[in-house]
């Protein structure tokens, strides 16, 4: 995990939010616009299977792509020191953190993103 301060890109780490398999979640500040972010990095050791940082391309896009308020709008894409990113923004409030950074972020089974998504909206 990243401490805090650490910079990706031109953001920089504010703490850890989780991590899943198919990277880390971090709450992160844009200085350039002021403007708090949560980030999702690729670590440099899952880059060595080439699939990995595939399918973190087609996630970063995919997510992009959704447009709902309990998922996270994907802005940037980046790589730095063998790490790939991608930057959603706005970040959310705390109390919404465990649904959006789960429903979005984390890898998990179909069943259970539809089980987290369902939850986050409020439906049964």
């Amino acid at each position: 995990m990243l401490a805090a301060g650490t910079r990706i890109g031109p953001y920089e780490v504010v703490s850890a939010i989780g991590a899943g398999g198919m990277g880390e979640v971090y709450r992160a500040r844009d200085p350039r616009l002021n403007l708090d972010v949560a980030i999702k990095v690729l670590p440099p050791s899952f880059s060595s299977d080439p699939q990995r940082p595939q399918r973190f391309e087609q996630e970063a896009r995919a997510t992009a792509a959704l447009n709902h308020p309990n998922i996270l709008a994907v802005h940037d894409t980046g790589q730095q020191d063998g790490s790939a990113f991608f930057a959603a923004s706005p970040s959310v409030p705390p109390r919404a953190l465990p649904c959006a950074s789960r429903a979005s972020f984390l890898s998990l089974s179909l069943r259970s993103s539809s089980a987290m998504i369902r939850n986050c909206a409020g439906s049964p």
